[in-house]
């Protein structure tokens, strides 16, 4: 077998075997093909698309190109959640506690931010000590005493992906939808996963534009999960607007403790409902989504999802001192509102315009590796459809630094549409796919 017979076939458009797709991700992964020839082949797909099979004999094949957890034997049943990335999306925070007090452990492994999307790992930073750096055996150790983990992605898990996911980003190749689902259905796989809730978000502060592509990507990762053995239930979630009111890391823990103590906005919670409620259907705990909510209600209000939240803090490390006191979390010096131009109401918050600016005001990175403030943010105090006077704070900006200050000031305007005319809410969800 060589790799240009095989990238010539998928440049035909011809589907390609089982053996073919674990040769070139077995020796892409080894280096026995070079970067110039999995580039063709990425392209190749993103141009021509492949099979449902096709995709998840790639998914397997990069699940299997590092270690694979067995978790069998220290949970009932391994679930996961994933976000396929957003603005404000601070919902592993909320929505971990709530299923682990419900009766279903947890252990998860999340990413970082990268561009103009928020990455959990970034926000848990925000407690002074937390480690995201356990290692495997600490991970299981951790899943089978405490009952929750959230922690980075080890290196040994589907290193294919890894490598594989950093060339895309550089070759033009990251829109294709076979090599999205199968980049994030191989991480669940390795990491042991056998129920799996995906969070597909589509919108302006989403990868996916349009709900058509939405839930193509949605229903492509339920059918990889159907034929690699697993159960998995999608959601289609909107992020036309930011998710809750705060966008930044500090700040986004902060809103994460003020829901967890049963408080917190309207869409966060529903949204974190929603999540929790097919997870809890899926680790055997509730029948139907109703009672699964209801379940996961009743941890907010009987405080057990917040001492969750603290054994998860404790036990990684973190100084719970900071979550008992969210005040003491890192602070910005400068805060200045941002306030309406006009009466009227709200008619769009850009998503991905408030994303770039929290970037831009140093809680995200353009770059792998780059630092972040985790102090700066924004508050954003309105959404779609609500009524605004002239002169009423929209946002808030937390900043550090006063020249970034001002052009946040200058690009949150420009994210900011206000009608004359009534508008709509936009809704929370389009969609449940694999119930």
């Amino acid at each position: 077998m060589r790799a240009v017979d095989i990238i010539i076939k998928k440049r035909d458009r011809q589907e390609l075997t089982t053996e073919e797709i674990r040769f070139f991700i077995e020796g892409y992964t080894r280096g026995e093909i070079p970067d110039y020839q999995a580039a063709a082949w990425a392209m190749a797909v993103l141009l021509n698309g492949m099979t449902p099979r096709e995709t998840t004999d790639l998914t397997l094949a990069m699940a299997h190109s590092g270690d694979v957890l067995d978790l069998s034997g220290v949970v009932p049943i391994a679930l996961d959640k994933h976000s396929t990335g957003g603005v404000g999306d601070k919902t592993t925070l909320v929505v971990l506690p709530m299923v682990v007090a419900a009766g279903v452990p947890v252990g998860k492994m999340s990413g970082r931010g990268l561009g103009f999307s928020g990455g959990t790992l970034d926000k848990m930073e925000s407690i002074p000590g937390y480690r995201t750096d356990l290692t495997t055996e600490e991970f299981l150790q951790q899943l089978r005493e405490v009952g929750i983990v959230l922690t980075g992605q080890s290196a040994d898990l589907a290193p294919a992906d890894g490598k594989l996911y950093a060339l895309r980003d550089v070759t033009g190749t990251v829109p294709s939808i076979p090599l999205i689902a199968s980049s994030i259905m191989s991480k669940k796989i390795a990491a042991g996963a056998e129920g799996i809730v995906l969070d597909v978000k589509v919108g302006k502060g989403a990868f996916m534009q349009t709900l058509e592509d939405a839930r193509a990507l949605a229903e492509l990762m339920v059918e990889i999960a159907d034929r690699a053995g697993r159960r998995a239930i999608a959601l289609l979630s909107d992020m036309n607007q930011p998710l809750g009111y705060a966008v930044g890391n500090a700040l986004e823990v902060q809103e994460a403790i003020a829901t967890l103590h049963n408080g917190g906005p309207a869409d966060f919670r529903e949204h974190c409902f929603m999540v929790a409620a097919h997870m809890l259907v899926l680790g055997g705990k509730a029948k139907d989504e109703a009672e699964g909510r209801a379940l996961a209600a009743r941890t907010l209000a009987d405080g057990s999802a917040w001492e969750a939240f603290r054994n998860l803090v404790r036990a990684q490390g973190g100084d719970v001192a900071y979550v008992d006191d969210p005040a003491r979390l890192p602070a910005a010096r400068l805060q200045e509102a941002v306030p309406a131009p006009r009466r009227g109401y709200v008619a769009e918050i850009h998503a991905r315009t408030v994303g770039e600016t929290a970037v831009i005001l140093g809680a995200g990175r353009e770059k792998k590796g780059e630092p972040i403030d985790h102090a700066v943010g924004i508050m954003v105090h309105k959404k779609v459809g609500e009524a605004v006077e002239a002169g009423e704070p929209v946002f808030t900006i937390h900043a550090n630094d006063e020249a970034r200050l001002a052009e946040a000031r200058e690009r949150l305007l420009r994210a900011l549409k206000i009608s004359s005319e009534a508008v709509l809410p936009l809704p929370h969800f389009y969609g449940v796919i694999g119930e």
